[in-house]
């Protein structure tokens, strides 16, 4: 019987700063400073899940919905979705705080997709996700319409 977990288990909550070296010339985050920072999100909660090195495979439509500034506080969620066999996908948020005001705002979204991987580099099976909330449930059975999609855009 193939092993379990909950998406609870390997949920990641990253944070950082905006810095004026994570800004363009208007003072606002860069969009591939951010991708990068989800990616580092979602390959915790990755290989946390799979307890394996993952890599990534694909991002689906990253959604920049609104700016973060110098000095902002970014916290990223990431939380997996489903597995399937050596694959997962991530959902992964981000939100942008404002210190003084202590004002959080959505920013960015998008989903990853990770492959976990043996010494090698070959692909190797990871446990099963185990949804328990409606939410996780929700994600769960879309995730498979996800994957299909991203298969047929290839």
């Amino acid at each position: 019987m193939q092993k379990s977990k909950s998406p609870k288990h390997s949920e990641t909550i990253m944070t950082e700063v905006v810095f004026p070296n994570d800004t363009n010339p208007m003072g606002m985050l860069q969009g591939g400073r951010m991708v990068q920072w989800m990616d580092i999100a979602s390959a915790v909660c990755a290989q946390n899940h799979a307890e394996r090195i993952c890599v990534t495979a694909s991002i689906d439509v990253v959604k920049f919905k609104a700016p973060a500034k110098v000095g902002d506080i970014i916290t990223i969620k990431a939380k997996i979705t489903r597995s399937f066999n050596s694959s997962m996908e991530i959902f992964v948020q981000a939100w942008a705080k404002k210190v003084i005001s202590q004002k959080a705002y959505l920013i960015n979204e998008a989903y990853f997709t990770f492959v976990a991987i043996d010494d090698d580099a070959s692909p190797v099976a990871v446990p099963l996700v185990k949804p328990s909330t409606e939410e996780e449930k929700s994600e769960y059975a879309k995730a498979e319409l996800r994957k299909t999609a991203r298969l047929l855009n290839k």
